[in-house]
């Protein structure tokens, strides 16, 4: 049977639709072992481009200090027919401006728990965690997409 993946792949605007709804990010740094470090986090943008904040002494932080390289997925379904994803491939550059950082933060809160989170109230909060911080911006290389619902139910 011949591959059905061009079948499959998001177009530009479909990657950017799926990104664009609150989604929880698996993301792999390289840890000191050389083993993939895989956690979950929830993610924002920085002009544009999927970040996320994490604490300053994190491994995450320490890999990408190491080695920028970095593999993030969104994804969704329970079923083959449902399954859907995005794959970001590249590299994480760390943002160490507060400015930036709490520019992450806010849409990250926003995104994640509506606009009260990103409000003037929450913003000393917000501000507060900034300050433990850091930035990482996702410098995409590739990316890959699947959207199973293309393919109407067939395999």
């Amino acid at each position: 049977m011949p591959s059905r993946r061009e079948q499959i792949v998001m177009t530009p605007a479909e990657v950017d639709a799926f990104l664009g709804l609150p989604r929880t990010l698996n993301v792999a740094t390289i840890g000191p072992s050389g083993h993939p470090h895989l956690v979950a986090m929830w993610y924002g943008f920085l002009d544009g481009q999927v970040a996320f904040w994490t604490f300053a002494k994190s491994q995450k932080i320490l890999n990408l200090r190491r080695n920028p390289l970095l593999s993030a997925l969104a994804e969704e379904g329970t079923t083959y027919a449902t399954l859907k994803g995005v794959e970001l491939v590249g590299q994480g550059r760390v943002i160490e401006d507060r400015e930036q950082i709490l520019a992450i933060g806010l849409s990250v809160a926003e995104r994640h728990n509506g606009p009260a989170a990103a409000s003037a109230e929450a913003r000393p909060f917000l501000e507060a965690q900034a300050a433990k911080r850091l930035g990482v911006v996702i410098d995409v290389d590739k990316v890959v997409s699947w959207d199973h619902t293309k393919l109407g139910g067939a395999y």
